[in-house]
């Protein structure tokens, strides 16, 4: 069972049509560069292109619940064997486990050696609070009972209502899991959720078609409405998270992609054009689908890209990890509030668990950053306020790197599972154009 591809590149390029005009790549490009120009010379028609960004991500969003329900179930089905699912998942926490904490270490070293907030001074008295309570919305479940709690959904709709994806998550594991158990007898009821998949993902492709006038709406409304010239005192946070972003996906990622014998660089090529949507929107979620559909055709079997994707994107959100370990201490830096290793731990502990409830979309990241401040109670909330200028500027970095992350894991856990065709991963990201070219595989 595939996933129906959403403009993926078919598996023979030799017999793929071709298409008519620039490529999804390059209109989304275009739609940037024309949204950065109109933001500068125009700022205020930037601003009122605002709704074309957010109805573009908003259709997305509407898809982004059923499409997780409905893959999550049918790949947990489609395993059959339980201890397989329990398997794979198992491998796909720990993979996240482990690299979302070198997420918040890396972040938390390169903040204390860059020190981008170091000599601002700032007091809860000097800041403007306006615009938190605007921009973080309705209070947050605080806590790790209320954490956990939140993973429950008040009604089985309730969920798809609200737009939770780790409440629809839960809902498609024991889905999964119920549809595995009767084995024959849920045939023509997995049968019917995959044709439901298949539908959305058709809408996925009709709704794609606008994402470079998504794009031009929403980098016009970030550059006419913060401005290149706000960054001012924030520029250092701002290129030392970049930088680190940049570390974590070439070096760190790079290095986990290495030892199975593929190239990062070549990773980033395959997937240039959901990159490139997800850096106009700001937001992974955005490119879910065509990533799932991607990955399939990389060679990773689909049951483990229906279970790992959707879980990965609220479960290893790497570059949220780094932006809420540098945002913390840099708020601690700017208010001169001493942490200790103790108090520092202790924030690197509560990140743990915040992190996983960060969606990939837009803002997530600041309000997850309160709600751990907010836990903690080390450093004052109204800290995050120097944050509010800047924080849309860091949402792009935030968005590639979790996204990077989530199909680096795929690829992992496909690998450690023996359900991963090497000869086609290596034909699309593989060091050379043959298999050969490729370092040796570890027995």
């Amino acid at each position: 069972m595939s996933l129906p591809k959403t403009d993926a590149p078919p598996a023979d390029d030799a017999e793929a049509p071709k298409s008519r005009g620039p490529s999804l790549y390059v209109q989304v490009m275009i739609g940037i560069a024309a949204g950065v120009i109109l933001g500068v010379v125009r700022p205020k028609w930037g601003v009122a292109m605002q709704p074309l960004g957010e109805a573009f991500v908003g259709l997305i969003k509407m898809l982004i619940a059923p499409i997780v329900f409905t893959t999550v179930s049918v790949g947990i089905a489609g395993m059959g064997d339980l201890k397989k699912v329990g398997r794979v998942g198992a491998k796909a926490v720990l993979y996240f486990e482990i690299m979302t904490t070198v997420a918040l270490a890396v972040g938390l070293v390169v903040v204390h050696v860059v020190k981008p907030g170091a000599g601002i001074h700032a007091t809860e008295a000097s800041l403007d609070t306006s615009g938190l309570t605007k921009t973080l919305g309705a209070p947050h479940p605080t806590g790790v009972v209320a954490h956990f709690m939140g993973l429950v959904p008040e009604s089985f709709l309730g969920a798809f209502v609200s737009g939770n994806v780790m409440q629809v998550l839960v809902i498609a594991v024991l889905t999964g899991v119920a549809l595995a158990s009767m084995r024959q007898k849920a045939a023509p009821l997995i049968s019917l959720l995959e044709q439901v998949s298949h539908g959305f993902f058709a809408i996925i492709g009709i709704v794609m078609k606008a994402a470079p006038l998504g794009a031009f709406g929403a980098m016009a409304f970030t550059i006419g409405k913060f401005g290149i010239g706000t960054l001012g005192n924030l520029a250092k946070l701002m290129f030392s998270f970049y930088a680190t972003a940049l570390f974590f996906v070439f070096v760190v990622l790079g290095l986990v992609l290495r030892s199975l014998g593929f190239s990062i660089f070549r990773l980033v090529a395959y997937l240039r054009e959901e990159l490139v949507i997800v850096l106009g929107t700001s937001s992974s979620e955005s490119a879910l689908p065509r990533l799932m559909s991607k990955l399939e055709t990389l060679g990773c079997s689909a049951p483990v890209v229906r279970l790992v994707v959707p879980t990965g994107y609220s479960f290893n959100l790497d570059g949220t990890c780094i932006y809420l370990t540098m945002a913390s201490i840099f708020v601690a830096q700017a208010m001169d509030v001493p942490l200790d290793l103790g108090q520092q731990l202790a924030l690197l502990a509560v990140l743990l668990l915040t992190s996983k409830g960060a969606a990939g979309v837009t803002g997530s990241g600041f309000v997850t950053l309160a709600a751990t401040l907010q836990s903690t109670g080390t450093v004052p909330v109204a800290g995050i306020s120097l944050l509010l200028g800047v924080d849309r500027f860091m949402s792009e970095a935030r968005a590639l790197t979790n996204m990077m992350g989530n199909a680096v894991a795929t690829i992992v856990v496909s690998r450690w599972e023996k359900e991963l065709d090497m000869d086609r991963a290596r034909g699309h990201i593989g060091w050379g154009t043959s298999p050969s070219a490729a370092p040796p595989e570890k027995k």
